[in-house]
């Protein structure tokens, strides 16, 4: 006997929740399918975290933050400071504001926002994002001159990339910032950083 469509349409509905360690530390998630990797962290999130560094002090931006794990992580890590996560899709903005009340964080938010498009004149300490690969040339640019626009002297723009953009990424942070790092090539994913 076939199952019904409408349990089988309530049963994807209902939200996905799951709790981690993440790179020591705790966390819990509610997701959704429609959102990226709902259902597990993502390889490229986790060694991106196994490689960043986050300061108490710090100011941060989690850009394209899906529905929080690197935007959470950040605001464990800055207790004195603050994380700003920002996408483009509503419904990962609003489930990363339901794990924000979840985790009990005081010290984060998220913001509906075009790349950066949301803010105004603020600057941060560090700049982090996980870039999906078919975002195109262009609105990489944009991420670059406007991290680089949005970054205090000496602040850092973090990214984890699959493979195949690292030159790209490489090319570009050299040609906007001036400098470029890699902090760690795996398997899939390249973690680049650059520095104001």
């Amino acid at each position: 006997m076939c199952p019904s469509p409408i349990k089988e349409a309530i049963s994807i509905r209902k939200p996905l929740r799951f709790a981690i360690d993440l790179q020591g530390e705790d966390l819990k998630f509610e997701t959704t399918y429609g959102v990226f990797s709902p259902k597990e962290i993502d390889q490229g999130t986790k060694l991106l975290l196994r490689y960043l560094n986050v300061e108490k002090q710090f100011n941060c931006v989690d850009l394209g933050c899906g529905y929080g794990p690197v935007g959470l992580w950040m605001a464990k890590k800055a207790t004195e400071g603050s994380v700003l996560m920002l996408d483009k899709d509503f419904v990962a903005v609003d489930y990363a504001n339901r794990n924000i009340q979840k985790n009990n964080l005081s010290n984060a938010s998220a913001v509906l926002s075009n790349g950066f498009s949301a803010l105004k004149d603020e600057k941060y300490d560090l700049i982090v994002s996980n870039i999906p690969a078919k975002v195109g040339n262009e609105m990489l640019y944009l991420f670059l001159y406007d991290a680089y626009y949005h970054l205090k002297p000496g602040g850092k723009f973090v990214v984890v990339t699959v493979n195949g953009l690292r030159h790209f990424c490489k090319r570009t942070f050299k040609e906007v910032f001036g400098n470029y790092k890699k902090e760690k090539q795996g398997s899939a994913y390249t973690i680049s950083s650059t520095t104001r």
